[in-house]
């Protein structure tokens, strides 16, 4: 799945912020401390970040060439 250009509920712009998002966490940053840093609040927003899930890298080991 690929993340969401817009939340569903509120219709707050967020898909800009996903990488950013990745690397805040991959650099050790807890899940946390990258949303309130990267400005997201609203708890529907953060349930888009928090409940999605990077499914693409495992779609493409199954794309016929």
């Amino acid at each position: 799945m690929i993340i969401p250009i817009r939340c569903f509920s509120c219709g707050k712009p967020f898909a800009h912020l996903y990488e950013k998002y990745k690397n805040l966490v991959k650099d050790g940053k807890t899940q946390k401390e990258a949303l309130d840093e990267l400005g997201i609040t609203r708890m529907c927003c953060r349930a888009q970040f928090l409940g999605h899930s990077d499914v693409l890298p495992l779609i493409n080991k199954f794309k016929k060439y």
